[in-house]
């Protein structure tokens, strides 16, 4: 018997930082940059805090920020 699961598969996408800039690059290899100055809180943050991140329904979270960013 198949095994069925209504839970949509996640498809991650890949953050990273560089030159004042928040990149994030789509599963289809998309890339969309953001100015850091946007977020004043990813700005000053410590690269901990910037590595803890979960991809959502509308962007990504931020976990120990508390900072949602949409997409």
């Amino acid at each position: 018997m198949p095994l069925f699961t209504s839970r949509k598969q996640e498809k991650k996408v890949k953050v990273t930082f560089a030159n004042g800039l928040l990149f994030v690059e789509k599963p289809d290899g998309k890339q969309q940059a953001f100015p850091l100055e946007w977020f004043p809180q990813l700005l000053n943050a410590s690269d901990e805090e910037r590595e803890d991140w979960d991809q959502t329904d509308k962007g990504i979270r931020f976990n120990k920020l508390g900072l949602d960013v949409s997409l």
